[in-house]
């Protein structure tokens, strides 16, 4: 079994993160609609455990912050054969206008998706 490297944590993030956003209907067509997009402003990574290759992982996400410009989704990733925690981190996302790159408020889509459950 190979150590799997510390840019495939960041990879999984990301995989979660737009599993669960389009989930909520806001996949990479409708944020092309929108002309809105949630970007990476910082990332915040715990390793607690090492994953091999061929562990079977369960990835969860959650939104634990949002206020109209911001959101904050937390990650943990649990290894299935001994149900340990190995990872565990959490994104600061912000809302730009696609076409310009800038910073906006969510538009009232957004909104309604990202929601704290």
């Amino acid at each position: 079994m190979l150590l799997q490297p510390h840019i495939i944590y960041l990879q999984w993030m990301q995989q979660v993160a737009w599993a669960h956003s389009g989930e909520l209907g806001l996949d990479l067509a409708a944020y092309q609609r929108l002309d809105a997009a949630m970007v990476a402003r910082h990332h915040d990574m715990t390793y607690l455990a090492p994953c091999f290759t061929g562990d079977d992982l369960i990835l969860k996400t959650w939104l634990t912050h949002t206020d109209g410009f911001n959101l904050h989704r937390h990650y943990e990733f649990i290894r299935g054969q001994d149900d340990k925690k190995v990872f565990e981190g959490s994104t600061h996302w912000v809302c730009i206008r696609l076409s310009t790159g800038r910073p906006i408020r969510m538009p009232p889509e957004f909104k309604t998706a990202y929601i704290l459950l």
